[in-house]
């Protein structure tokens, strides 16, 4: 082998080498004993309409069907008041999936892309908190 084409076939499988390994990164990364947890917190655009909470609400009854979640809670802001205390929003959606790739089915299901087309009109900001760990 010349010493060029050695080079480039070493600067190559290297290349691929580290492309690999940071696609299975993420898989590898999360321990069966882990868990993963996606929290969305939805602020509407209407902060004031049960009606509109209401129909959100429905919708995210419909979505707790998606197959690949483990758990589900729907919740409002507690009356608990410190300055630490976030309780602007209206609705959040706390997920609890058994890995990364049952959350990543989720996001691409029907029945959430449902949810998105007809409830997003609803809402003014979502924010997500996704997190991984222990499992207790």
């Amino acid at each position: 082998m010349k010493n060029e084409s050695r080079r480039n076939f070493v600067k190559k499988s290297a290349l691929g080498l580290s492309v690999a390994a940071a696609t299975s990164t993420a898989a590898s990364a999360f321990s069966p004993n882990e868990i993963f947890v996606h929290h969305v917190y939805f602020w509407l655009k209407n902060p004031g309409s049960q009606a509109d909470k209401a129909k959100l609400l429905e919708g995210l009854e419909k979505l707790s069907k998606v197959p690949t979640i483990k758990m589900v809670h729907i919740g409002s802001p507690a009356s608990t008041n410190r300055s630490v205390i976030e309780r602007s929003y209206a609705v959040s959606w706390l997920l609890f999936f058994n890995n990364i790739e049952d959350e990543e089915i989720y996001q691409t299901h029907p029945i959430h892309l449902k949810f998105i087309e007809d409830y997003s009109h609803l809402w003014e900001k979502v924010i997500v908190y996704d997190s991984v760990g222990n499992k207790r």
